[in-house]
């Protein structure tokens, strides 16, 4: 690796992270070698990347001088936090900065933030549309990460904000995927009416980043957004009927009624849907399919994403009913 440009990728055990690990590993001659960043480099996937040819170095994001001594050396980072692990937006905030300063503390010459939407611009404190969290956040898995967009850029650090998108895995993994409703069917249900939801498979996010990373200074102190699709409930409904053999349909809820489901986060998931069906325009125009495709020309539509997963998708046993019934 010692004559690559080492690219210090925070949560490389992660959806994003992961991504962009095996992306860059596999480019071989691309140039860039990886520093695996993670909490444990005893787990199955850090022994993963290992074999792939990796540097797998343990890191607290918590503690700022662990964070220089992973980024000593390298070229560039890709920093990203995981609220779910604490649901605090404080936490995130903290986590950044501590990247920031290590950052700013390594000379890197490209940091890749991956950032959303500070909500509050659009929604103020004040504005009783959707009600405020927390104290100061509207969204706060959002909001936490737009504000610390200025902690990279108060610091001159040569950064891209790298805007993402709803991960269809969370059809798999966060509960998101058809429910058997009281009437036997299944059904999806998210508080989108009939707006448009960015989506994207989490591998092909590493791969946008690898290709921005790759592209020098192209991108640099520039916000870009990428998405495989931009589907409405019933078209996700569709999709995932043809894909399963069985009809979905897609339940509409209020955001009301979907802050009080009651699961944690449902209130921060409630508005975060609210912002994307009120303001849809601006979230969905800010993350263009075919700039992302123009980064990665493998990206995946959803319904490839669900050839390749519906397998994964936990789906409830029941009686099954013919399309169009």
């Amino acid at each position: 690796m010692d004559d690559k440009k080492v690219i210090a990728v925070i949560g490389a055990t992660g959806a994003q992270g992961g991504g962009l690990c095996r992306a860059i590993l596999k480019d071989a001659g691309g140039g860039y070698g990886v520093r695996a960043l993670t909490r444990n480099a005893g787990s199955e996937k850090a022994k993963e990347l290992k074999k792939l040819g990796a540097e797998v170095v343990e890191v607290d994001i918590d503690d700022v001088e662990s964070l220089k001594s992973a980024f000593r050396g390298a070229h560039g980072a890709f920093c990203v936090t995981f609220f779910w692990d604490h649901f605090s937006p404080e936490k995130e905030l903290a986590e950044a900065k501590n990247m920031a300063d290590a950052a700013k503390h390594a000379g890197l010459r490209h940091v890749i933030w991956s950032t959303l939407e500070d909500t509050r611009k659009w929604v103020p404190l004040d504005d009783h549309r959707m009600p405020t969290l927390m104290g100061k956040y509207k969204v706060p898995h959002f909001d936490a990460k737009g504000e610390a967009n200025r902690l990279f850029s108060e610091r001159g650090l040569p950064t891209t904000f790298l805007l993402t998108s709803f991960y269809w895995e969370n059809l798999i993994h966060f509960g998101m995927g058809p429910k058997r409703g009281e009437d036997g069917r299944l059904y999806i249900t998210l508080p989108m009416g009939d707006k448009k939801l960015p989506g994207i498979a989490s591998g092909d996010i590493g791969k946008c980043a690898s290709a921005i990373f790759r592209k020098g200074s192209e991108f640099i102190g520039k916000t870009v957004g990428i998405a495989g699709g931009h589907l409405t409930g019933g078209q996700m409904a569709s999709a995932l009927t043809r894909a399963l053999g069985e009809e979905v349909r897609y339940n509409a809820v209020s955001p009301e009624v979907y802050r009080g489901f009651g699961f944690p986060g449902a209130e921060d998931l409630g508005n975060m849907f609210q912002f994307k069906r009120d303001f849809e325009s601006a979230f969905c125009g800010a993350r263009s399919l075919e700039f992302a495709r123009s980064l990665n020309p493998s990206m995946q539509t959803f319904d490839a994403w669900l050839e390749g997963n519906r397998d994964r998708i936990p789906v409830e046993k029941g009686a099954r009913r013919a399309s169009g019934e």
